[in-house]
């Protein structure tokens, strides 16, 4: 005969006078109460609460909240194991979006309708579907830890979609604004940090963190194997993210004029400056040989802009130029993904999918100039062929 009394482990699903439906569950003596909307709700949670239950994986509940968690979270796992960069990224999302809206839940009742609402009002707050894309990967790969901690029974994150990526246009410059934009820089201090970037596709933190040991004019090459990025308050040189990041280019003469003539007036600079020249190697400095500030080359790039009349492009976009002038010269694909340091080749298509058109219209008539040569030799032919069998 069953006693009245509940065996640990065991559950039951009931309504209280309220309405409300309830499951209990007994675990290590403890009474413990799931609550749902509705009697199938409940009987689904309690289902998987018995099932960690019997593996030992139900914890007694914790007042931990969100806030605490994501701290800890980012100071035990994340800080030891990332890039300065990629931490100071984790952690301005935490501290700056994730911590004021859903720090003081409790993580165990996080649930995805409150990374819903969470998500979609920073949609309409105005940041970038990207930007709140990173929002919702830093969470889910926080509660994935959480998980791994025993803190929560499952990825509340994973259960909400990332929202529609919108990409946004690219300016690139047209080709006659390439001239102008050179005519522009023609004699500038930053002339070889301009016709480097347009000519070679580099990434702002690529061309800001470029060393003469990078720099072969001899051999015309020149290495990418560091960035200079601004983090902690301070100017860092650091690693690629990427193997593919890290790569040797072919200098075109163009280049190698511009890096020679710079390296004259950089020599001329360090002696002028004299006792306050600090060497760091570096191939674009200040006048004292510090690294320099992204703020101080874009304010020089936007006189540029002005004086050349050119279109309010972006220092990026000259990244996005190099892409889509070697594309429509036809360079192949995976020779562009190489140079600009792609991750993988679907990134170059869809970057720069409004080249692709115009690529396969010619691609098309270079196929029907094969094809028609093809049979204009072979009706050339053909007479040939008649007179042998005749023979």
């Amino acid at each position: 005969m069953r006693s009245g009394k509940r065996g640990n482990g065991e559950g039951s699903v009931y309504q209280r006078s309220d309405g409300k439906w309830c499951g209990a569950l007994v675990v290590g003596g403890r009474r413990r109460v799931i609550y749902g909307r509705t009697r199938q709700d409940v009987a689904q949670k309690l289902a998987r609460a018995m099932d960690s239950a019997s593996r030992g994986l139900l914890r007694e509940p914790s007042r931990l909240t969100v806030g605490a968690f994501l701290e800890r979270w980012l100071e035990d796992t994340v800080r030891p194991r990332v890039r300065p960069l990629t931490y100071s990224g984790y952690a301005v999302n935490v501290r700056r979006h994730i911590v004021p809206a859903l720090g003081h839940v409790r993580l165990d009742r996080l649930g995805p309708e409150q990374i819903q609402s969470f998500l979609n009002q920073k949609l309409n707050d105005g940041l970038s579907s990207k930007t709140v894309a990173y929002i919702r990967q830093v969470l889910r790969t926080a509660l994935d830890q959480a998980m791994r901690w025993n803190l929560v029974s499952r990825n509340v994150a994973t259960l909400v979609p990332a929202p529609r990526k919108v990409r946004k246009p690219i300016h690139p410059l047209e080709p006659h604004e390439i001239g102008k934009f050179l005519s522009a820089v023609e004699g500038r201090r930053l002339e070889a940090l301009y016709v480097a970037t347009l000519a070679l596709g580099l990434r702002q933190g690529e061309v800001l963190g470029l060393k003469w040991e990078d720099v072969d004019l001899g051999a015309k090459t020149l290495r990418v194997q560091r960035q200079l990025q601004r983090f902690g308050g301070r100017l860092n040189l650091v690693e690629p993210k990427t193997d593919r990041a890290r790569r040797v280019l072919d200098l075109p003469e163009s280049v190698v004029k511009a890096l020679t003539e710079h390296e004259t007036r950089q020599i001329a600079e360090r002696s002028t400056a004299g006792l306050q020249w600090e060497e760091r190697g570096l191939v674009f400095t200040t006048t004292i040989g510090t690294p320099l500030e992204a703020r101080s080359m874009l304010r020089d790039f936007r006189d540029v802009k002005k004086k050349g009349e050119l279109p309010p492009i972006r220092f990026h976009d000259l990244r996005h130029s190099c892409a889509t002038m070697l594309l429509v010269q036809r360079v192949p694909a995976r020779v562009v993904m190489e140079i600009l340091g792609h991750s993988d080749i679907s990134l170059t298509m869809n970057t720069y999918s409004h080249v692709i058109p115009g690529l396969r219209t010619d691609a098309a008539g270079r196929m029907e100039d094969l094809l028609a040569s093809a049979r204009t030799t072979r009706q050339l032919r053909q007479p040939e062929v008649d007179r042998d069998l005749e023979r």
